[in-house]
């Protein structure tokens, strides 16, 4: 499964605050269930999860492919583990510790990432 950056995309979360407060919850469940690996180079995380989180993770690529389209997110499915690749495009290069916060930290992070709805960044920062 792949999803490629839409060029006009926002870099911005499109989430409400309270629904983004509630995704940080989910995904921070999800990694502490699951996630196993993470390696970060540069504007490309990959993210490694135990393979019955399966499900877990789709749904998770779906749900911020709809509020994150400025992400690509690609799904590989291997016998022992589901990999998750997420690319930054370079428009929010000055904002990737915030940008993949969500998706690496164990737990919810206390103050939320830079790219939610309290705090937006467009092309020009």
């Amino acid at each position: 499964m792949t999803a490629d950056v839409r060029p006009s995309a926002p870099i911005a979360c499109t989430l409400k605050s309270g629904d983004f407060r509630q995704r940080l919850a989910w995904m921070a469940a999800l990694n502490r269930d699951a996630l196993r690996t993470r390696l970060r180079d540069g504007r490309r995380l990959e993210l490694t999860y135990a393979p019955d989180a399966v499900d877990r993770v789709s749904e998770m690529v779906r749900r911020e492919q709809q509020c994150c389209a400025f992400l690509s997110f690609t799904l590989h499915r291997e016998a022992d583990a589901i990999r998750l690749v997420i690319e930054a495009p370079e428009a929010a290069a000055d904002s990737l510790d915030a940008v993949f916060e969500p998706f690496e930290a164990p737990v919810a992070a206390a103050g939320g990432c830079g790219c939610g709805p309290a705090a937006r960044h467009d092309a020009a920062h």
